[in-house]
């Protein structure tokens, strides 16, 4: 810079007004200008491009390698997020898997469970005819006797005596052959 500024102070000197001799150039001034110009470019392609050459290689390759490390990013977000989907899908597929089991089972259950419903009731049934039967038995049973006893009763009051065995044995069949137990037993039944 010395160089140039040493170069450069004569003319100005020389033109010893205002400046002038820059907005009018002389053929001097361009060759000093132009040989100051090429001193500055060659002083700047040897010691400052170079560096300046670097550093922008340098930040090419790190935004490049950026670029790079992105797309790879990119990938692998892709194919995370691909795998995420399937597995997902796999999943949903498993909790409806899940769930028609599940259903199938309450339903079965609930069949089951009706199933021994109707068989407990069918039981419960049967062995409440069985007892109301035992039960219409036992009381045509006791009005049987009943029947046989007052038809002794009465006659033994009719004739005034005391009948044998046989006596009665015949009185009270022939009371009981009259009355119509089978109707008894139906309306029991049909109670």
């Amino acid at each position: 810079m010395t160089a140039t500024l040493s170069i450069v102070a004569p003319f100005l000197a020389q033109g010893g007004g205002g400046g002038s001799f820059l907005v009018t150039p002389s053929i001097g001034l361009m060759i000093w200008t132009l040989l100051a110009f090429g001193l500055t470019y060659l002083v700047l392609r040897k010691a400052a491009f170079p560096r300046i050459a670097a550093n922008l290689d340098k930040r090419q390759k790190a935004i490049e390698d950026s670029i790079d490390t992105a797309q790879r990013t990119k990938t692998e977000a892709e194919e995370l997020l691909a795998e995420y989907r399937e597995r997902l899908k796999e999943a949903r597929s498993q909790a409806e898997e899940i769930v028609a089991r599940a259903r199938r089972a309450g339903e079965q259950h609930e069949a089951d469970s009706m199933a021994d419903a109707r068989k407990r009731r069918e039981e419960l049934m049967e062995q409440t005819r069985r007892d109301v039967e035992q039960e219409t038995q036992r009381a045509i049973q006791e009005i049987r006797k009943e029947v046989a006893d007052l038809t002794i009763m009465a006659t033994e009051k009719v004739t005034r005596k005391s009948l044998d065995d046989d006596d009665q044995r015949r009185l009270v069949d022939e009371a009981l052959g009259e009355l119509d137990f089978a109707g008894l037993a139906g309306e029991a039944r049909r109670n």
